[in-house]
């Protein structure tokens, strides 16, 4: 007796297989980072990221717009802090005449309608390259998220649409959240990183913004006392439910590809939209991979961010962002 079922009857060619879809990638899923540098006339790629770039500000006026061109809304700023401007505190942080403030406010004149989200720690500010404030040896927290909410309110009043903290610190979305109250930004976002793990995925990300934690005596020397410990999956539950409950309106989990069970497990958990950070060595060993012919980029490439929108993800920060549109335009 033949089979009633034969599930192969939707695979037979590429017409059938698309209307089948279960997941389909838009323009509209991704958020893309940008790294900004002090000078002008910058566009510098960065070594260990082959084909991304630094951007100094008129240069990125001309990136934004192309973006736009290709049907991609949001931002995600980082910025190269110059070493003379680095202190233990962050100092910089707050100038409002600072690289991020410009950044920010470079991106609106240019695109008004552009969705900005900034990173809000201290490691691109630290002389210690370390997301808090370093004391006795500690990093220590409640001083960190005070900050953090002063460098919160600084990036709305350069038009920030949500601050983004990435730092990892106990209770600072809420410290974050009520200094935005305070000062009447009520409708600056908040996208939370819940879940970060201390991870061995970050490294050129660390590159490009000379951020890695500095090898020194009395000085971690990693992030581990406040990004979560790899291992852990119910930790990254309580995470997240305690920055939903602290007022974040997305929340975040990173890496991606090493932890699409904890993007499920929060986008089951949650009803809140989730973010997920494909990062710079995910990025890093594709383009190696398919620089030594071992695996095709571009399938390569589509079959992971796939992977994440399966998995769960509402939003996908990616350093293929351009590549993919290109791709499936």
């Amino acid at each position: 007796m033949y089979p009633l079922r034969r599930n192969r009857r939707l695979r037979t060619n590429e017409v059938i297989r698309s209307l089948v879809r279960e997941t389909i990638i838009t323009p509209n899923d991704f958020l893309v980072p940008l790294f900004i540098v002090e000078g002008k006339g910058i566009k510098e790629e960065i070594t260990s990221m082959p084909n991304y770039f630094r951007f100094s500000l008129d240069v990125l006026e001309n990136e934004v717009k192309t973006l736009w061109s290709l049907g991609l809304k949001s931002v995600l700023l980082f910025v190269k802090v110059p070493d003379n401007l680095k202190d233990n505190k962050g100092t910089e942080a707050l100038n409002p005449n600072g690289l991020m403030q410009q950044s920010i406010k470079t991106v609106k004149n240019v695109c008004p309608e552009m969705l900005v989200m900034t990173d809000v720690a201290l490691d691109p500010y630290s002389i210690y390259g370390h997301d808090g404030i370093v004391k006795n040896g500690k990093i220590i927290n409640d001083d960190t998220a005070e900050f953090l909410a002063e460098m919160s309110v600084s990036h709305a009043q350069a038009g920030a649409n949500f601050v983004a903290p990435s730092d990892m610190m106990d209770g600072r979305i809420l410290t974050i959240r009520e200094a935005l109250e305070d000062e009447g930004f009520t409708d600056t976002g908040i996208m939370s990183y819940s879940a970060k793990y201390a991870s061995a995925f970050y490294g050129p990300f660390r590159d490009a913004l000379d951020s890695a934690p500095v090898d020194l005596v009395n000085v971690p020397k990693n992030k581990k006392t406040y990004q979560m410990d790899f291992a852990n999956r119910h930790e990254a539950l309580r995470e997240t439910k305690m920055d939903i409950e602290e007022g974040a309106d997305i929340v975040m989990v990173k890496p991606g590809m090493a932890y699409l069970d904890i993007v499920r497990d929060v986008k089951n958990k949650f009803d809140i939209p989730v973010a997920v950070y494909q990062v710079s060595g995910e990025y890093a060993m594709i383009k190696a991979a398919a620089e030594k012919g071992w695996l095709d980029h571009d399938q390569i490439m589509m079959e992971t961010t796939i992977a994440f929108k399966r998995a769960g993800a509402d939003i996908i920060a990616s350093y293929f962002a351009k590549d993919i549109v290109k791709l499936i335009s």
